[in-house]
């Protein structure tokens, strides 16, 4: 029995908006074995506790997590190995001048399959919130909430 295969896959890292204040987004391929793009459009990632690292001038992703395709056999992938992100060598200059700067880093926020069908990974350069910034966005988030439910009476 397979499963329904939605099109429009959206895995988001919720934390990281959380954790994170976002400046700059930028949206990159990823290198992938077949079982593994296989598990992608079930829905069977994450991109919780997922950062980004350059190494010799190429971004790798790390400690993403897919899960095995079930109907793989011994061809199947390791759930959490480091990934390559393909970009162009400008935006790959920016992303490590502005990480080199003290206090910021580099995430991933969402992944996706676009109409290609290939799977995308909208990586982000960001600074690390304080305790109280994180009381203010909750704060705003549950004033908004707030403000709904009124304008729905």
């Amino acid at each position: 029995m397979k499963e329904k295969i939605s099109k429009n896959i959206q895995i988001k890292n919720k934390r990281a908006t959380f954790d994170y204040e976002l400046l700059d987004t930028f949206t990159a391929g990823i290198v992938l074995t077949g079982t593994e793009i296989k598990s992608i459009r079930l829905g069977k990632a994450s991109l919780v506790d997922t950062f980004c690292l350059i190494e010799k001038g190429e971004l790798w992703v790390k400690n993403m997590y897919i899960a095995e395709y079930f109907y793989g056999t011994y061809n199947n992938h390791a759930a959490r190995r480091d990934r390559k992100l393909l970009l162009n060598k400008k935006e790959l200059r920016k992303i490590e001048s502005e990480a080199k700067n003290s206090g910021f880093t580099i995430i991933p926020t969402r992944m996706f399959i676009n109409e290609k069908g290939y799977a995308k990974v909208v990586v982000a350069i960001a600074k690390g919130k304080k305790e109280y910034d994180k009381r203010d966005s909750i704060k705003e988030r549950d004033d908004r909430r707030e403000m709904d439910r009124a304008f729905k009476k």
